[in-house]
């Protein structure tokens, strides 16, 4: 089954092995260089099928950290279509997330303390978020509550950098609604302190992801996938949590969701998470089957067993990976042979895949 085709509208994957978006945070005012290049179309030459483009930002804001790539302006999206070209260049489906981090925004870089850079420091920025309430732990900084007019400015800036991505060849559109940024701090409770029509209720907690949502819909090819990654859980003890997050893709869906990407919503920093293998696969499995919509995952998912195993139990449709690509990225056929695909280097470029047929007994 992992090495089994799939097709989502008029886009079809060689095989059910994604690249999921692992932000890189070496980008200059969010324009990439020949590093997202070289790691990109080293991913896609591996053999993965789907690769997705780290969590872009639509606006300087919406970073993570200063090095993170945005698509808020042309330059940024001239430097992407290089990408594009080296991603399909292997074989492989372009595929890019766009995000706005909300009030876990103006953060150092992970190795470099993956914290909030303290106010003052001219590297920083004014945060927004659904409400004034911060997140804690080491992202201690409140941010500025969004006015209506920030929302509208917001869910603009989404449909600017969809356009973007559209014109410069992206197939595969990921909205990022998932971590405890923008989209999943609307959503949540433990965040959305509102007491507006986006705020309090969860029709009302819904309302801005919806409204993102439509609003790219709108402007993205109908032939081409729009997808999402969201959080349905935050192992909080609170049970409502995964059935509301049922409803809201629900709702997506008849608005023309064609993928969820089902993680975690990591809003709070105190939780109790039962780390252990393919952790999400059993929410993914649910969705799929009571929603009735294609989904994707990932947490987890290390082996090529299980990979293939969350497949086959109708869990997801598509399985992404990070950290094993990142070890291997020609992980792809590293699992074909221990699957017992056969001529599993077809997975592989041919001045690969030739030596390692003709001597794979050797």
């Amino acid at each position: 089954m992992l090495f089994e085709p799939f097709s989502l509208k008029d886009v079809k994957l060689r095989n059910r092995i994604a690249v999921s978006p692992m932000c890189q945070y070496s980008a200059t005012d969010g324009i990439i260089n020949d590093w997202h290049v070289e790691h990109l179309g080293a991913l896609a030459r591996g053999g993965s099928s789907l690769v997705i483009a780290e969590a872009t930002a639509v606006s300087p804001e919406g970073r993570i950290t200063p090095g993170c790539t945005g698509l808020w302006n042309d330059t940024q999206a001239e430097a992407f279509a290089r990408a594009v070209k080296a991603i399909e260049a292997h074989g492989a489906v372009p595929g890019i997330q766009i995000a706005h981090a909300g009030r876990k925004a103006s953060a150092n870089r992970p190795w470099e303390g993956d914290d909030h850079i303290p106010e003052g420091d001219a590297r920083g920025w004014q945060t927004i978020g659904a409400s004034a309430v911060a997140f804690g732990a080491n992202l201690p900084r409140v941010p500025r509550a969004m006015t209506i007019d920030d929302i509208e400015r917001v869910k603009a800036d989404f449909v600017a950098a969809a356009i973007r991505a559209r014109d410069i060849g992206f197939k595969w559109l990921e909205l990022h609604f998932a971590h405890g940024y923008l989209a999943q701090s609307f959503f949540s409770h433990h965040s959305n302190q509102r007491d507006d029509r986006y705020g309090g209720s969860h029709e009302n907690r819904m309302r801005f992801l919806i409204e993102t949502f439509e609003a790219v819909r709108a402007v993205w090819p109908e032939h081409l996938p729009l997808t999402a990654r969201f959080g349905v859980t935050e192992f909080d003890g609170r049970d409502e949590t995964f059935a509301e997050s049922l409803d809201l893709i629900d709702r997506l869906k008849e608005r023309g969701l064609d993928l969820i990407d089902v993680s975690i919503g990591f809003t709070i920093p105190k939780t109790k998470i039962p780390w252990g293998p393919a952790l999400v696969a059993p929410f993914a499995g649910r969705v799929r089957r009571e929603v009735g919509i294609a989904t994707a995952s990932t947490w987890n998912i290390s082996t090529p067993e299980l990979a293939d195993k969350v497949i086959r139990d109708g869990d997801v449709d598509v399985v992404m990976l990070g950290r094993r690509l990142l070890e291997n990225p020609h992980w792809p056929y590293e699992a074909a042979r221990a699957l017992g695909v056969e001529k599993a280097a077809w997975t592989l470029p041919a001045p690969y895949a030739h030596w390692l047929e003709r001597y794979r007994a050797a």
